[in-house]
């Protein structure tokens, strides 16, 4: 499926032109709904998906050249729709669907209507079948829209891998019988923790591209807050994803003071003033509806945590204690070496460096490889008094990580 390439018109501010930027909103509303539907109408992803695709790109051709129609999701689902019946005509061995979907058995909804099919093609596209690579770049292409380049460029493949790789799933749903669905009782839970850790490897990578790539076409964190609040919208009664709304509306809320001039800002160095205000009243606002129904879970501990940064007037005023409680609380849900890591910056600033120093150590084998590991070592090291270990461990940090906004900001903690 296709947004704005690197070949859209910029306007004279350097952005993507006003008309395309409108086109990849509504590709983002539209292309997940009309994959699902199609789906349904045609029993077949790969089909329903290539031909959104088609139409996506269709539309790229026709309205950047003739304006956005006045009905933007009725055009794409009627040149969906007719790409999905050309597709089965040149198909053999499909001739009875075909036949069954010209009587209009299975007629797609309208674009306007309530009904939010997206939900089942995102549990489909995160089942635990596929790999988790998988999972993103299906989702990303299926229910976000974006072209096989698009993926390639957010996150750093070359471009066959990331068609190979859609194919693959795609053809594993297929061959498996995977069902579109939202799953019900018991499984609802572990899958639904897949798709929010999809979401949020998506917005990970958001800030990957800003660091590495000014020249980004598709703002994978808006599509990533988007797909948030979707999932936080259909299941208001799942505490999980109003967690995760929460924890990504409060990352977005400091994201005009994390980056300035294209320089990385670490969160006690931020300017608070230039925190989004209405975004984090939205956070707090998804956070306390979570807390409502009292079953705790990863996502919301850890936007309880993102709460005590945001509470805090100053850097100095964070409340550090509650901060090391709530990464003790998130230890039972989540005891990853980077929560681990994360958890031992906050007993840095109630124990002192030396007792963190010892945890961060303790993970040294799980997160050598790690950029992070090595920048936070470092801080601890120099707190000690240690400058010439602290120095190895920065230039270690320098040789693992490849954002340029990370470099920049790690070689001037070098230069000093």
């Amino acid at each position: 499926m296709s947004t704005p390439d690197a070949a859209t018109p910029r306007d004279a501010r350097g952005g993507a032109a006003a008309s395309d930027l409108l086109l990849a909103r509504i590709v983002r509303e539209e292309s997940g709904r009309l994959v699902a539907t199609l789906t349904r109408s045609f029993g077949s992803l790969d089909v329903a998906e290539e031909a959104v695709a088609e139409a996506v790109e269709e539309a790229l051709r026709e309205w950047r050249g003739r304006g956005i129609p006045p009905k933007p999701g009725a055009w794409l689902t009627q040149a969906a729709r007719h790409n999905a019946l050309d597709r089965l005509r040149r198909e053999r061995g499909l001739r009875d669907k075909l036949t069954l979907v010209s009587r209009g058995a299975a007629p797609l909804p309208d674009p306007g209507e309530e009904i939010d099919e997206r939900l089942p093609l995102l549990f489909g596209c995160c089942h635990p079948a596929l790999s988790p690579d998988a999972q993103l770049a299906l989702t990303l292409r299926a229910v976000c829209g974006l072209t096989t380049a698009q993926i390639a460029r957010a996150t750093f493949s070359a471009d066959a891998a990331v068609g190979q790789r859609i194919v693959r799933a795609k053809r594993k749903i297929g061959a498996a019988g995977i069902p579109l669905r939202i799953p019900e009782g018991p499984e609802r839970a572990e899958r639904l923790d897949i798709v929010l850790t999809t979401v949020s490897v998506m917005y990970s990578e958001a800030h990957l591209v800003a660091g590495r790539d000014a020249a980004a076409d598709r703002d994978l964190a808006d599509d990533a807050l988007w797909l948030a609040r979707v999932t936080a919208h259909a299941l208001p009664r799942e505490p999980e994803a109003q967690g995760l709304l929460s924890l990504l509306l409060f990352h977005r809320a400091r994201e005009s003071a994390r980056a300035v001039d294209g320089d990385l800002v670490l969160l006690d160095d931020q300017d608070r003033s230039r925190w989004d205000a209405a975004m984090l009243t939205g956070a707090r606002a998804a956070l306390e509806r979570a807390a409502r129904q009292r079953r705790p879970g990863r996502w919301q501990l850890q936007a309880a945590i993102a709460a005590c940064h945001a509470d805090a007037p100053t850097a100095a005023a964070t409340d550090w204690l509650q901060v090391l409680t709530l990464y003790d609380m998130l230890l039972a849900y989540d005891r990853t070496p980077v929560v681990r890591l994360n958890r031992a910056v906050a007993l840095a600033r109630i124990d002192g460096p030396e007792r963190a120093l010892a945890e961060v150590d303790a993970l040294e084998d799980a997160l050598a490889r790690s950029h992070l590991w090595h920048a936070v070592r470092a801080s601890l090291l120099r707190e000690l008094g240690r400058d010439d270990d602290a120095l190895a461990a920065d230039l270690r940090a320098l040789e693992l990580t490849a954002n340029e906004a990370e470099r920049r900001l790690l070689a001037s903690r070098i230069d000093r």
